[in-house]
């Protein structure tokens, strides 16, 4: 097992190529919702993360501006390859996606008053739906043995859901908030691993 940057093992370090190809397969299978298929393709199938790294890189992508998976597959790339993987990463993932966008778009400017067009579109937002609520649930099932991380998940998610507090305040006061509780558990969970 190799290392990367710290000392958390992974299977094999990804090449250039394996990115590309990785993140083009997942850019052309990934319809309305591409962080669980992002899950099963980095962590299940090819194990470049395992479930916690997993968790982490992508916090630390939806805290970033712009779309969760683009920021998810320049992060990964440039964990593993520098500029030249994240260049490969995004290329695959927005290659086959951009092509489909396009052309949709021409089919949809000449058809967009038809009603079966409108009944495919609200399927496909029901289906997106879906798909983002199983991401949430996979991405929340290891919070499960840890109360302190559970609670700032919980208080997040009030946060912004049901007193529709605006993203940016929330995560500027809730990441020094959690950054602070997290290392506070860890010392603790060292200093309790010391005495044993």
């Amino acid at each position: 097992m190799q290392t990367i940057n710290d000392s958390s093992p992974v299977k094999a370090i990804p090449t250039c190529r394996q990115l590309f190809l990785g993140f083009l397969g997942l850019g052309m299978t990934a319809f309305g919702g591409a962080l669980p298929l992002a899950h099963r393709m980095i962590v299940e199938r090819h194990g470049w993360l395992d479930k916690e790294e997993f968790v982490e890189l992508l916090g630390l992508c939806q805290f970033l501006p712009g779309g969760n998976i683009i920021n998810l597959s320049v992060a990964l790339g440039m964990r593993f390859r520098g500029v030249r993987g994240a260049l490969a990463s995004i290329l695959g993932l927005i290659a086959v996606p951009s092509v489909v966008v396009i052309l949709l778009g021409i089919l949809y400017q000449h058809y967009q008053s038809d009603p079966h067009i409108k009944h495919l579109f609200a399927g496909l937002a029901a289906a997106a739906a879906g798909l983002l609520i199983q991401m949430a649930v996979k991405i929340a099932l290891p919070l499960r043995n840890n109360f302190v991380l559970a609670t700032l998940a919980a208080a997040c998610f009030v946060a912004i859901a049901v007193l529709r507090i605006p993203l940016v305040w929330t995560m500027l006061v809730m990441t020094p908030i959690s950054i602070f509780l997290t290392a506070k558990v860890s010392a603790k969970e060292e200093a309790q691993g010391d005495e044993k």
